[in-house]
């Protein structure tokens, strides 16, 4: 279970929120404890596209105290197939802030800290240092190798989603190995969802599976997928889990 340092008292429910985390609060896994962690818990969802528009909406609804959203975007009507946050009178405005009203009329009781910018390698340990844990679903492998390298400096946990035409996958770093054992640099025939399509149906699935382990990851409950790549077949409807291998010479955690 992830403790956060900075508000180690117990944290108080509403009756509100009592309603509201019903079905969590019956758990043994999650219970009181465990939905207690998430109401403490500060996640920083790192791209506000496929994979994080729905991991967001699950998060907010599970009851995260705190969810920052970073992402430079504005929103696109070719967003819509998949990005389920965003509605037709969005396009044109900033995905930050209109994912932060979105998550705010879902759950009141969460905070929302909307980062209209692109995150660099400057600013990136800083602010991800802020936070208890991070959730990568950025479309471009600058952004990954930046958000994984500040991660391991900064000794938070990454869960990271992609997709692409019919397939996906997941993923939990918390160390070594991290994502750059994975991917070690940007493929030379690197894809993107614009480039060479995506199913929108799939993007709930990845960011579900996302939002699961981030859960998981706050509460302690079950097994997270750390060190492990979890690949998804949607044409096939099948599914598989391999390891992740540490990379001894890896430019991030190699010792």
């Amino acid at each position: 279970m992830i403790q956060s340092p900075a508000t180690p008292a117990p944290a108080r429910f509403s009756d509100d929120e009592v309603d509201r985390y019903a079905r969590q609060l019956v758990l043994s896994e999650i219970g009181g404890p465990g939905q207690q962690a998430l109401k403490r818990a500060r996640v920083l969802i790192v791209g506000l596209g496929g994979v994080g528009a729905p991991a967001a909406l699950y998060l907010a609804a599970a009851g995260v105290g705190t969810l920052g959203l970073i992402d430079d975007d504005a929103v696109a009507l070719s967003n819509l197939q998949r990005q389920i946050i965003f509605a037709a009178a969005d396009v044109g405005r900033p995905k930050v802030e209109v994912g932060g009203e979105r998550l705010a009329a879902l759950n009141p009781h969460v905070a929302i800290e909307p980062l209209n910018e692109r995150l660099t390698p400057a600013d990136a340990r800083g602010l991800i240092e802020r936070f208890d844990l991070v959730l990568d679903g950025t479309d471009d492998f600058d952004t990954r190798f930046i958000v994984n390298a500040a991660c391991v400096a900064a000794g938070k946990p990454l869960v990271s989603g992609a997709l692409g035409r019919w397939n996906g996958q997941v993923g939990v770093f918390t160390g070594q190995p991290c994502y750059q054992c994975l991917v070690p640099e940007t493929p030379p025939d690197a894809e993107t969802c614009a480039r060479v399509g995506v199913v929108g149906a799939l993007a709930g699935v990845v960011g579900a599976l996302a939002a699961m382990e981030a859960i998981k990851l706050i509460t302690g409950a079950g097994a997270p997928l750390t060190g492990r790549l979890m690949l998804y077949d949607g044409l096939a409807g099948t599914s598989r889990v391999t390891r992740v291998s540490a990379d001894p010479t890896c430019p991030t955690c190699g010792v």
